[in-house]
């Protein structure tokens, strides 16, 4: 990692609050790109908190946030993010089979109705950097209008995820493989 991991004991007061509060919290640990944010403590209890929406409270249902974000991982070809999110998706139900056509580059196809359209609306945005007004309609009359905004927020925060985990090189847990690296 290109920042020094930081001990409990060298944290400040400050630094100790946020990491108790996200320690307590559903996340039960300080991992991943928050190791990173840890140094700059306000960056860490604000990510956090919009992390905590995108991840455990939008409107999406698990099954569907789980996808989003590895789409997203798919896109910045964060192993990390991936390592951490694949397998809560199987669990969900996510198809196994398109997932892996998504780890390995190809177009993925969903069998289930949301999935796809969830799928061609994130990589849409991600790609161009727009969503055609077909794409749009699609994920509106699939989602509704509301989860479409939810939608959007879960990919922002998850692409901030990746790119922390890029920049710093966050590295896999102990023992990992890189998912991007077995195409």
């Amino acid at each position: 990692m290109r920042v020094p991991e930081l001990s409990y004991e060298q944290l400040s007061p400050e630094q100790k609050d946020i990491f108790d509060e996200i320690t307590a919290g559903p996340r039960g640990r300080v991992n991943g790109p928050f190791l990173v944010w840890l140094h700059r403590h306000e960056l860490l209890r604000r990510g956090q908190a919009l992390g905590l929406y995108c991840r455990f409270n939008s409107g999406l249902e698990p099954r569907l946030s789980e996808l989003t974000i590895l789409v997203v991982s798919s896109h910045w070809q964060a192993e990390t993010e991936w390592h951490d999110h694949s397998v809560n998706a199987i669990k969900l139900g996510v198809d196994a089979d398109a997932l892996e056509a998504l780890r390995v580059g190809k177009p993925a196809k969903f069998k289930k109705q949301d999935e796809q359209a969830l799928y061609e609306f994130v990589s849409e945005l991600l790609k161009t950097h727009r969503v055609s007004d077909p794409t749009y309609k699609r994920a509106v009359e699939t989602f509704g209008q509301d989860l479409v905004i939810d939608l959007v927020g879960i990919v922002g925060y998850y692409c901030l995820i990746a790119m922390t985990l890029n920049a710093f090189e966050v590295p896999l847990p102990a023992g990992a493989s890189n998912p991007f690296a077995q195409k």
